[in-house]
């Protein structure tokens, strides 16, 4: 038999075509999304039906993973009242502020939702509908994820369903309770509207046109942890459109500053998550400002002097979401006449980008995460400079799993559980990978960490 999984990013939708005993893909397709922080759910519904092409009609079952927090609402009739506000979209910053303080304050938050909302959960993002499109916010008749709403498309529109790992990033839903927060909603979006049913991580929810069974789906972050099969020590750090870094836990973390997001994974545990607004876009960002492919620009990062001479590079491009400063800016610091060569350059903006991951892992040790090897993917995990570089900076053993789409992956091996009824995922083989090992270099983090707490430099305003 065969099974889809359906990765549905910021950028675009993968789906691979995997047998159900043991994962091997047989097939697999991809569609771009538009670019930017707001889309239209029709955006991700016409890529998936390009990248599902044939593949969807020939599984036996599917499950839909897909970029988490994103705001989507439907009228009574089920129609889309606005594009969905996405992860990335820093809008609704004011608005957490004001939340956090209206209900109890952080430390209130960590206990009852898991975490302390930036401007990318979706509570945050229907109080900025209630307050600045009033007539929407009016219509709304029901919440969704993106990956509730593509499940309920392929379900042919009938119940709204939601698993507990993307919904506890919401900041409506209880990781201790397991139970979605009405007061959250109103608070919010001052009323009640329906949320979705959360299905147990082995249900099946529902079936398409085709027959297929349809799996609950999950949030991206935890379909790469089913994908990579996670295991206990096993850190991830993901350099994609986000940096993310998260391990599995077996009861729920508590993080009273709301650095760690007290997330759910797809299994009934939970998954600890450290995420950075700035992630591969930095280094992009500079390849191009350099003029280079991605190629040359590893090769100039490896030939630059280890520390690049005092340069160091705050990587803000787009504020940041750890630390919470949606208004920050990049800064360099430290060029001279002498050091400002695209060696050093490149160099620095991969320390810098792995600094700011390397701070992320330790606040994952803050909740009770012990490192015993970080696991690299993401887009940003193919340059070979930041392959050779990860270890002197995280200071722990760095594998890369070989490239695959591990979110689209995970999402397949759900959709075998949900086929098989069985009470655990199947066994599928762990990913093959490569080992990094590098010197530690503790000047890089004490450089960053001093431009970091300079504030005065990084405030766009």
């Amino acid at each position: 038999m065969l099974v889809a999984g359906v990765d549905s990013s910021t950028q675009s939708t993968k789906v691979v075509l995997c047998r159900a005993e043991d994962g091997t893909v047989v097939d697999h397709g991809s569609a771009p999304h538009l670019d930017g922080s707001e889309c239209s759910p029709e955006v991700w519904w016409n890529a998936l039906k390009e990248a599902g092409g044939n593949l969807l009609n020939r599984a036996t079952a599917i499950a839909i993973a897909a970029q988490q927090h994103g705001m989507v609402t439907l009228d009574t009739a089920g129609k889309n009242v606005r594009p969905a506000l996405l992860w990335n979209d820093v809008r609704s910053a004011p608005q957490a502020s004001d939340l956090v303080q209206e209900l109890g304050g952080a430390a209130h938050w960590a206990r009852q939702t898991g975490s302390v909302p930036t401007a990318s959960f979706t509570v945050t993002k229907l109080r900025w509908l209630r307050e600045n499109e009033p007539s929407c916010a009016e219509q709304v008749a029901s919440v969704l994820l993106p990956h509730d709403w593509l499940t309920w498309r392929l379900g042919g529109r009938r119940a709204l369903t939601t698993d507990r790992g993307d919904a506890s990033g919401t900041g409506y839903w209880s990781p201790t309770e397991e139970a979605w927060l009405p007061t959250f909603i109103r608070a919010a979006l001052g009323r009640d509207v329906q949320v979705p049913r959360i299905a147990c991580p082995n249900d099946a929810v529902g079936e398409t046109e085709t027959g297929a069974v349809l799996a609950p789906g999950t949030g991206d972050n935890m379909a790469a942890a089913l994908g990579l099969g996670l295991q206990a020590g096993d850190v991830v750090v993901s350099i994609g459109t986000s940096g993310t870094a998260f391990a599995l836990s077996e009861v729920p973390p508590g993080d009273s500053t709301g650095t760690v997001a007290g997330f759910a994974d797809a299994t009934g545990r939970f998954l600890p998550l450290v995420c950075t607004l700035n992630a591969v876009r930095v280094l992009t960002t500079v390849t191009e400002l350099l003029g280079v492919d991605s190629s040359e620009f590893s090769r100039f990062a490896l030939a630059g002097q280890p520390g690049c001479g005092g340069i160091t590079l705050l990587p803000y491009f787009d504020g940041e979401r750890t630390p919470n400063r949606p208004d920050a800016t990049g800064v360099m610091r430290g060029l001279t006449s002498r050091l400002a060569t695209r060696e050093n350059i490149a160099r620095a903006t991969v320390e810098g980008l792995l600094a700011s991951l390397a701070d992320a892992i330790d606040h994952l040790r803050s909740v009770g995460t012990v490192p015993r090897r970080i696991l690299l993917i993401g887009g940003g995990a193919r340059s070979e400079a930041v392959r050779q570089l990860a270890p002197t900076v995280f200071d722990v053993q760095v594998t890369v799993p070989q490239p695959a789409e591990y979110v689209a992956l995970g999402a397949a091996r759900q959709a075998a559980w949900a086929l098989s009824g069985e009470p655990n995922p199947p066994e599928w083989d762990p990913p093959n990978a490569t080992g990094y090992e590098g010197i530690p270099n503790p000047e890089i983090r004490s450089r960053y960490a001093a431009l970091k707490g300079d504030t005065k430099l990084w405030h766009a305003n």
